[in-house]
């Protein structure tokens, strides 16, 4: 009886450490933690994940309870947290970019409840659907969870992830958050910009047309317009930005 406890108690040990990366990383992904994976299914997917991971790895034997088993539960956490990161920046800046569209448009005030994201008006709403649906489409999932269950030979179960050179390229990452939300919504913005300063002309040249009356639904329309006909363009930005996100998380684990 007691060596059938000892196996159940390693058994329990070695799947311990994969699933607190593993669920860290699906509990703070910006895909992987909307409404529509509930967390039945987060569950389901971290316990197979990491049954699969417990057959192929040799994992350590780490008691939880001591201080080096509580050290190894914040590195574990830490992992997936930063991984995850990653692609809530990159989730952030198609919101972003669709927020900078809304306000060029004059949408500003027809915002969303976000239970994640605040505020978000209905274009961020749009970008982040089609951002889904191309991380879909390119195979994104399987991409991360490649990623994921590579991160476990790049940095097995006691190795540290916390170094200055990964701090540095998260901090780098966050900036690039702001580089591919204006690359995103630049051909929407430039378009737009050039609609405002012929609205401009026409209400100095003509003050009886108002404003709110003539500039207003003129540059509504033709910001659905030109948003319309960059929707292409659009989704090979967002393309782009899905591949450079993939690159930035393997990136860490190999620089780390």
């Amino acid at each position: 009886m007691n060596i059938e406890m000892l196996n159940l108690l390693d058994r329990f040990y070695a799947l311990i450490w994969p699933m607190l990366r593993i669920s860290a990383f699906l509990a703070f992904s910006s895909i992987f933690s909307i409404r529509a994976v509930n967390l039945r299914i987060r569950i389901v997917l971290g316990l197979v994940l990491t049954i699969f991971l417990s057959m192929q790895l040799e994992i350590p034997k780490i008691d939880p309870a001591t201080a080096e088993g509580l050290k190894e539960i914040f590195n574990q956490l830490f992992i997936g947290f930063a991984m995850a990161l990653i692609m809530q920046l990159a989730t952030a800046s198609i919101v972003l970019a669709g927020q900078a569209v809304s306000g060029s448009m004059g949408l500003s005030m027809a915002n969303m409840i976000d239970p994640s994201l605040g505020n978000v008006p209905v274009v961020s709403q749009f970008f982040t659907i089609i951002g889904t649906l191309v991380f879909l489409s390119i195979g994104g999932h399987l991409i991360v969870f490649g990623i994921l269950l590579e991160s476990f030979n790049l940095f097995p179960i006691g190795k540290s992830l916390m170094t200055q050179d990964v701090l540095g390229k998260m901090t780098a990452w966050g900036a690039m958050m702001f580089v591919s939300a204006l690359l995103i919504s630049l051909p929407v913005l430039i378009t737009l910009l050039f609609v405002n300063i012929g609205v401009g002309f026409v209400t100095r040249a003509a003050p009886s047309l108002q404003l709110f009356s003539v500039g207003l639904p003129a540059i509504l329309l033709s910001g659905f317009l030109v948003l319309w006909m960059a929707v292409p363009s659009i989704i090979n930005r967002i393309n782009w930005l899905w591949v450079q996100t993939f690159s930035q998380m393997r990136g860490m684990l190999l620089g780390g």
